[in-house]
């Protein structure tokens, strides 16, 4: 990854771990995990599974509330994240919920030099591909971590949903392209995703688009293979402006005819 690129979304994140684990959220809500409620949705608990006394790694964890809900669930966790104040925070929830997990700071390309483990599951979760700039590397670090019979989850924000500026909330207008290119996008945020009331000074951020086709074939190129890809019109948090909850809970369009694919799960296994 491009220096320039991964120190300014370094720090970015390091803001963003200090304001979402201080400041309540529907995206993250510390006191309510430590009062035992966990972070998991239903979706990924189908999809996965028991993951009773299966080793667990999570890629991208942040401070580790999802990472730690796995815990909860009977699995033995390590979480990475490329953030040292996430990892550092990650911590702190694991000694004040009283668990156990592992978290090591490291950037995901990295990863390979600081981690020998092998895992059952290898687990990664909502807005995580965008700060990737080589998914087929990602793809091989994946395969390289997992065990022959293991598999890896993946629940994040469709390609197609990303096209769409945010700023026009009662219709949907094209904006930004759907290929990948070696240059990322260059963007200036002035606050969280998940507070409406801005607690951070401006900061650049860099992020990367991905098709369909680049994360499907970076995973079947590495030996996985897919069991299945599924594609959902609604997200579980309010990531876009034009979209309203549902009365499951869910974010679905705003006042559209048609629906959209708003986010994809994927599962993949190594022989």
């Amino acid at each position: 990854m491009n220096d320039k690129y991964f120190k300014a979304n370094q720090k970015m994140w390091d803001e963003f771990a200090k304001e979402h684990f201080h400041n309540e959220s529907e995206f993250y809500s510390v006191n309510s995990f430590l009062e035992g409620k966990t972070t998991l949705k239903q979706y990924e608990l189908n999809d996965i599974g028991s993951v009773k006394g299966k080793k667990l790694l999570h890629l991208q964890c942040h401070f580790g509330l999802d990472t730690l809900s796995w815990e909860r669930e009977g699995a033995i966790v390590t979480g990475i994240d490329f953030s040292g104040e996430a990892i550092r925070l990650a911590k702190v929830l694991t000694e004040k919920a009283n668990l156990s997990g592992k978290f090591i700071r490291s950037n995901l390309y990295d990863l390979p030099n600081v981690l020998s483990e092998k895992f059952d599951i290898i687990y990664t979760s909502i807005g995580v591909l965008c700060w990737l700039n080589d998914l087929r590397k990602w793809a091989e670090i994946i395969a390289h971590f997992l065990k022959p019979g293991g598999f890896f989850y993946i629940a994040d924000g469709h390609p197609f949903s990303k096209m769409f500026d945010n700023e026009h909330p009662e219709e949907l207008q094209l904006r930004y392209n759907y290929f990948h290119s070696a240059e990322p996008m260059e963007d200036t945020v002035e606050g969280s995703y998940a507070s409406n009331k801005p607690h951070m000074k401006p900061l650049k951020e860099y992020e990367w688009e991905h098709s369909l086709s680049d994360i499907i074939n970076s995973l079947i190129q590495a030996g996985l293979k897919i069991d299945f890809f599924n594609e959902h019109p609604y997200l579980p948090f309010q990531v876009y402006s034009f979209s309203e909850q549902d009365s499951n809970g869910y974010y679905k369009l705003k006042n559209q005819k048609a629906e959209i694919p708003l986010f994809f799960t994927l599962k993949a296994s190594k022989i």
